[in-house]
Order: C-alpha cells, then sequence, then structure tokens
C-alpha cells in the first residue's frame, strides 16, 4: 500500500483541509450550544462543556493537526470518517486515494 497521496491528491486535500475544519467547529458549537442550553444546573452545564470541548480538541488535533504527504491519507480517512467531506469532493481525489480510505475506513 502506498503510503504518500499523489500530488494532485495532496493539493486537493489542502485546499479541502479549512473546508473540512470549518464544518467540524460549525457541529461542535451546535453541541455546545444544546449543552449550553439544558435544563442542568450552571455547573452541571460547565461540566458537561468542559468535557465536550476536551474531547472535541482530541478530534480536531487527530483530524487536522500536522497534516503532511505522509500522513495524508489517515487524516483524509479520519476526515471521511467523520463525514467532513460530501461525497462530491471525495469523488475529485484519485480512484487509488479513494480505495485506499475506503478500505482503512
Amino acid at each position: 500500500m502506498t503510503t504518500r497521496i499523489p500530488e494532485a491528491d495532496w493539493r486537493r486535500l489542502s485546499t479541502l483541509k479549512p473546508v473540512a475544519l470549518e464544518r467540524l467547529c460549525n457541529r461542535i458549537l451546535e453541541e455546545l450550544m444544546l449543552v449550553a442550553q439544558s435544563e442542568d444546573t450552571s455547573h452541571e452545564r460547565y461540566l458537561s462543556i468542559f468535557k465536550l470541548i476536551e474531547d472535541r480538541d482530541k478530534q480536531i488535533a487527530l483530524t487536522f493537526d500536522g497534516l503532511s504527504r505522509s500522513n495524508a491519507l489517515f487524516k483524509l480517512t479520519e476526515m471521511r470518517r467523520e463525514n467532513l467531506l460530501t461525497d462530491q469532493e471525495f469523488a475529485e481525489f484519485s480512484d487509488e486515494t479513494q480505495r485506499i480510505v475506503s478500505r482503512m475506513l
């Protein structure tokens, strides 16, 4: 199995990274708003929000931090696992990259 993503796919992933990150951040903010508006006590809501931010920060780091060509297939797989790319966006990658990511999922 190849460990480096083809150049064209790397360029495409580089342009999609901020789009996918924005989608994830929007999803996280929606989760936070739901917790903040819950019927729990203020302290319970604070603790829930703190834990949620800790968990989601790990998710952001796993998916986006340190993106390089050598780990791009892993990062792309994480983006796909989290439904951060549309089917149309994913279809823009080479057949080889799509097959590898599908196998990794």
